[in-house]
């Protein structure tokens, strides 16, 4: 049954059990029940009008239902997105998995089983992720905190193994088990973030887990800028920044890359009995201006070696020449401007019929696409070659390490009757030049910067 609540003219008010005293004229009356029921105000205007007033029963307030929560409505747009987005996570693990055991099979027992099949899913999910960064940019719907990684993976590992590939190369199959080990970490950790644990089901993202809106101008606007102004800048930096420390590196500080272009050094080596070895990187395009400068500087009593390998025999079917190069970077060509006025020019180059068979047949195909530009014709030359086992090292001997032995004798060969040796080669040349004549008593002695292209003349 109901409560009833009284009001009376003599003992006030009572609820129940409870009385509460008379108000006076000048109050009305105020109660509180027990928490959770309605405060009951009862304004007394005259005590003597009434003897008894019958409040109505007070119920309890009932706080209104909460909404459901409710999920965007399905459609075609969003479960094909959730089925590409699992196609991609389950490409990134696909190729996580096989480069790790491609590479764990190589590092540790020397095995190639799994190359081709990686190259394949690899190539199949790097397409998948770039698809799916672009989508992020026209949707606010995929998770970019759990997508952001498997899209941006791949090229941030080719970023990360630059530096590795400058200074460490000979450790590269341990840096990259390490990055295919953390791709495998990374693509389980959003896997297990996804379905909640290790349960399997596909597709591996539920149309339920995307964002709720569609397409945003502002997340468009954000990814464009970010892009533009944020990510292509510090990628563009990052990679001039790896150039110029393989620039150093691999020249020994023969060659330098800056902002506002690139420099050589000029290095004087002397011995006590004073007879001077100057080594002078070159460049076989550069700015006019560093041809000339370097010309007008050599005194009239030094022997100038001169780089050139020689063809007697009509080895090459395209004569070697960088015109075309020079051309198109708006620059000049080293055999053209480079011309000593003074001393004495001896010819300290190798002979093409030194090189191998196959360094000689791919300087033919370097220079007839050099000549002839990229075509139908050239590109099917270039896709019929194969080069022979071993092919690396014996180029690398003959292009580099052959000339540099035959240069080496050149010099001790002209010392005698010379006090100045001057050898105006390529950069690639000096390191090993430089290690050889220190080993023969000579030691640096002055040193002097060049600038061999301003990257603002260039195209000019």
């Amino acid at each position: 049954m109901a409560q009833r609540q009284t009001c009376d003219d003599r003992t006030g008010i009572s609820v129940g059990q409870k009385k509460f005293m008379r108000p006076t004229p000048e109050q009305g009356l105020r109660f509180d029940l027990p928490p959770g029921k309605l405060q009951i105000l009862c304004l007394v205007r005259d005590p003597k009008s009434f003897s008894r007033v019958i409040l109505p029963p007070v119920a309890a307030a009932i706080p209104p239902p909460l909404p459901a929560n409710q999920q965007p409505p399905s459609s075609a747009v969003r479960r094909l997105i959730a089925l590409l987005l699992s196609l991609c996570l389950g490409l990134f693990l696909a190729d996580a998995i096989i480069s790790l055991v491609d590479d764990s099979l190589l590092l540790f027992f020397g095995i190639h089983l799994l190359t081709a099949i990686r190259a394949i899913v690899s190539f199949f999910g790097i397409l998948m992720a770039i698809l799916i960064y672009f989508l992020m940019g026209i949707t606010p719907m995929i998770p970019k905190r759990l997508f952001l990684p498997v899209t941006l993976f791949s090229p941030l590992a080719g970023l990360v193994t630059i530096p590795f590939f400058i200074y460490f190369y000979g450790r590269i199959q341990q840096v990259t088990w390490a990055l295919s080990l953390c791709q495998v970490i990374i693509g389980l950790s959003i896997l297990c973030w996804l379905r909640g644990g290790s349960k399997f089901r596909w597709p591996l993202l539920a149309e339920s887990q995307l964002k709720a809106r569609n397409f945003s101008w502002q997340n468009l606007l954000v990814f464009l800028l970010g892009n533009v102004f944020v990510l292509a800048p510090a990628v563009g930096g990052y990679l001039f920044f790896c150039a110029a420390l393989a620039a150093h590196h691999f020249s020994a500080g023969f060659l330098a890359l800056h902002p506002s272009g690139l420099t050589v050094q000029v290095r004087k080596y002397v011995r006590e009995d004073g007879k001077v070895i100057q080594l002078v990187p070159m460049a076989h395009v550069g700015d006019a201006g560093f041809y000339r400068k370097l010309s007008e500087s050599f005194p009239a009593n030094s022997t100038i070696l001169m780089e050139g390998v020689t063809d007697n025999r009509n080895l090459l079917t395209n004569k070697i020449s960088y015109r075309r190069m020079a051309n198109t970077l708006g620059l000049a060509e080293q055999q053209k401007e480079f011309k000593p006025n003074q001393g004495e020019m001896v010819r300290a180059d190798v002979d093409v019929a030194q090189f191998s068979t196959g360094t000689i047949d791919l300087l033919n195909l370097i220079m007839l696409i050099h000549s002839k530009g990229v075509n139908a014709e050239t590109l099917m030359k270039l896709l019929d070659y194969s080069p022979p086992p071993g092919f690396q090292e014996q180029l690398f001997d003959d292009i580099l390490r052959k000339r540099n032995r035959h240069l080496l004798e050149e010099i001790h060969g002209r010392l005698p009757q010379s006090e100045l040796v001057i050898v105006p080669w390529g950069v690639a040349h000096m390191p090993e030049i430089a290690e050889e004549i220190q080993k023969a008593g000579f030691h640096l002695g002055e040193t002097r910067k060049y600038v061999v292209i301003r990257f603002g003349s260039v195209g000019k």
